[in-house]
């Protein structure tokens, strides 16, 4: 693979991104953030995965989200 400095996310799996966030807000918190069925009704990472792989614009969400808290220094992980 080559090297993408540029791009944070770069290596990152989307079920690490969504177990982090998960991690860091819990599924109440991370519901109210960012507005979808996933995150508030009957979560879990498999469906919430499921649905972010089909879905951009929720995807870009979570994503964006979790690259603001990596810049912040706000996650742990």
């Amino acid at each position: 693979m080559k090297e993408q400095p540029n791009n944070p996310l770069h290596g990152i799996r989307l079920d690490k991104i969504l177990n982090d966030l998960v991690d860091h807000f819990g599924w109440g918190t991370l519901g109210q953030i960012i507005k979808i069925n996933c995150f508030r009704n009957n979560p879990t990472v498999n469906s919430s995965l499921k649905f972010l792989r089909k879905t951009d614009w929720a995807r870009k969400k979570v994503e964006d989200l979790w690259i603001e808290l990596k810049s912040n220094g706000d996650l742990k992980s």
